[in-house]
């Protein structure tokens, strides 16, 4: 496998929830290894791995209108890693979308100007 090995963050309703308790799931090539996963998540965010749990997700079914007719097929398999990081570390994959605390404002009654 190659030095630099390509893995996304998967976003998702559940992984967001997961990522609370410190485990985060990444999507990675089929042909990947647990230590190659842990090797390639420390250089790409600098954190310390301490376990990797992976899944093989089998390509659903698909049934597609081409050229006129109705064809089969499936989609590709997916393979993801649970990847729990250290006590007191994290991953800034869901920054951007975690809304800041914000103060709701009074609303205007009919009567005040």
């Amino acid at each position: 496998m190659s030095k630099t090995m390509a893995v996304r963050p998967r976003v998702s309703e559940k992984a967001y929830a997961i990522s609370q308790t410190g485990t985060y799931i990444f999507i990675v090539p089929i042909n990947a290894n647990k230590v190659e996963i842990a090797k390639a998540i420390n250089a790409q965010f600098a954190v310390t791995v301490t376990d990797v749990n992976t899944t093989t997700q089998k390509g659903k079914a698909v049934r597609f209108y081409r050229g006129g007719k109705f064809d089969n097929g499936t989609r590709s398999d997916m393979k993801k890693a649970y990847v729990r990081l250290a006590e007191g570390q994290s991953i800034p994959v869901f920054a951007a979308d975690e809304p800041e605390e914000v103060v709701p404002a009074k609303k205007a009654k009919k009567g005040d100007k």
